[in-house]
């Protein structure tokens, strides 16, 4: 799975979607009507193609990417149980998120055979849950 194709995946299945790039990345939120003010822009999905953030991953590697999704708190904790992590750089690895993984985010360097799958149904649910939380707020 490369990043073009996943990029395609996530604009060409799900409605609603709004992408802001900065740096060669890219951030995908749920806003249908794209009114959203800047203080409630929170992704539900990202790639990031760098080192911009932090160095965990070592995106300074050729053609290194990682995408990072967000779930539920039911959903992290049935698919990752509380441990420790000391190495993010494998790729086609589904991880805790480096930063983020106490808000229930997961990260995979460049997903393939092993988790191309797996991101495709994470990158749904968030999607869902994204899509619950703007219509509450509505």
């Amino acid at each position: 799975m490369d990043i073009t194709e996943l990029i395609a995946h996530i604009t060409d299945t799900y409605a609603g979607v709004r992408v802001l790039t900065h740096v060669g990345d890219s951030f995908f939120l749920y806003d249908p009507d794209g009114d959203l003010p800047p203080q409630r822009q929170q992704p539900f999905v990202t790639i990031v193609t760098g080192d911009h953030y932090d160095k965990d991953s070592r995106l300074d590697r050729d053609s290194a990417y990682r995408v990072n999704i967000g779930l539920t708190k039911a959903g992290y904790a049935e698919l990752l149980q509380e441990s420790t992590v000391d190495d993010y750089t494998p790729r086609d690895t589904l991880l805790p998120h480096p930063t983020y993984a106490g808000q229930h985010w997961v990260c995979v360097v460049n997903p393939g055979p092993n988790t191309a799958d797996t991101v495709r149904k994470l990158i749904a649910d968030a999607y869902e849950f994204a899509v619950r939380k703007h219509n509450n707020r509505r």
